[in-house]
């Protein structure tokens, strides 16, 4: 299970989505085990679709 560390929080609009990294992300077909620094930088939000900077470390 990723440590809270690994996991961020999107910020932007009470969104509240999570990236894990033991899930990954469907919808930009991102497989489990990549890390939030390993995204791309043009990476989306999948539910609101705000950019990386929009997001904080939970840990």
């Amino acid at each position: 299970m990723a440590e809270p560390k690994d996991m961020y929080q999107c910020q932007i609009n009470n969104c509240g989505y999570i990236y894990n990294p033991d899930k990954g992300d469907r919808k930009s077909k991102t497989p489990k085990g990549v890390a939030f620094t390993d995204l791309p930088e043009d990476w989306k939000c999948p539910v609101c679709g705000a950019s990386k900077k929009a997001f904080k470390p939970l840990g």
